[in-house]
């Protein structure tokens, strides 16, 4: 049965509603940012650019570096927009837009994250480069699909406890990288970690401006969390719904981070975006490699 018009939303030229993308236009390597304006950062090592567009705050370009050909997409901030952006991604290349049907051949995609990130633990140095083994969700996107089977459901019962969460708060899930990506991506130039996917910077990071939160201990007690030796290192606002979503859809998902800030230690790079820059040269060159 063909999907309905209003679940399957196409513009009159024929691209998919938010990200005005046909599926020609992209490539079966995505990396995603959360910066527009990083895009260009991106975009700037390629060979030669084939396709830019941009809607609201996606903008997309695809093009080829060292003969290799790459989508590089922002997606804003929050796993809001990252249900929009691998929804749509996956229609791309798994629906047949004119008979609006599943194809019979799915096509898997590589999503790789480029973001920057703050750690939370000491020995998480500023200006280093993190891959998120693993990842937890403090949003409920996931919750709003049938993901029971991709949760490490023993993971999110320990931080439960161990933070003493409060249950009016959406239940925490977590997911995992894919492990063929991980040791792809995985050199003496990275670090191992397991990020925590926040719904805000300030608040739900802890952050105290003008209002109070309601747990002051949040972080130190997510610093302190240890499951067998995997212990939260970073926060930032879209991994865990990536790797989520990436897992339910048959997609492959990393997530790189450069850290910027350390909370634990109260600092911020003196060069935020060289230690950024640095990190897309070094994916670049991991995905051409």
């Amino acid at each position: 049965m063909p999907i309905k018009s209003s679940e399957l939303i196409l513009n009159p030229d024929g691209s998919i509603y938010h990200l005005n993308l046909r599926p020609d236009h992209i490539a079966n390597t995505v990396i995603t940012v959360g910066d527009q304006d990083r895009i260009d950062h991106v975009t700037q090592h390629f060979d030669e650019i084939e396709f830019k567009i941009q809607k609201r705050e996606f903008h997309t370009q695809t093009g080829t570096y060292k003969g290799h050909r790459i989508t590089v997409i922002s997606t804003g901030i929050g796993t809001d927009n990252i249900d929009i952006v691998l929804n749509e991604l996956d229609a791309l290349v798994n629906i047949d837009f004119k008979k609006r049907e599943l194809k019979s051949s799915l096509t898997c995609l590589n999503i790789i994250r480029i973001g920057t990130s703050g750690s939370i633990q000491s020995d998480v140095p500023v200006d280093s480069f993190l891959i998120s083994e693993l990842a937890v969700g403090f949003d409920s996107l996931l919750h709003f699909y049938d993901s029971e089977s991709i949760q490490l459901k023993d993971i999110s019962k320990a931080l439960i406890k161990h933070t003493n969460w409060a249950e009016f708060k959406s239940i925490p899930y977590v997911v995992s990288c894919n492990s063929e990506l991980k040791e792809k991506f995985d050199s003496s130039q990275t670090l191992k970690g397991f990020t925590a996917t926040n719904v805000g910077f300030y608040g739900p990071q802890g952050r105290v401006l003008r209002l109070s939160v309601q747990d002051n201990q949040l972080n130190d007690k997510l610093a302190s969390f240890d499951f067998k030796g995997s212990k939260i290192t970073n926060l930032e606002m879209e991994t865990a719904g990536i790797y989520g979503l990436s897992q339910l859809l048959g997609h492959k998902a990393i997530s790189m981070n450069a850290i910027i800030a350390n909370r634990a230690t109260g600092e911020f790079s003196s060069y935020p975006q060289k230690v950024v820059s640095e990190l897309i040269k070094y994916t670049l060159d991991k995905i051409v490699e």
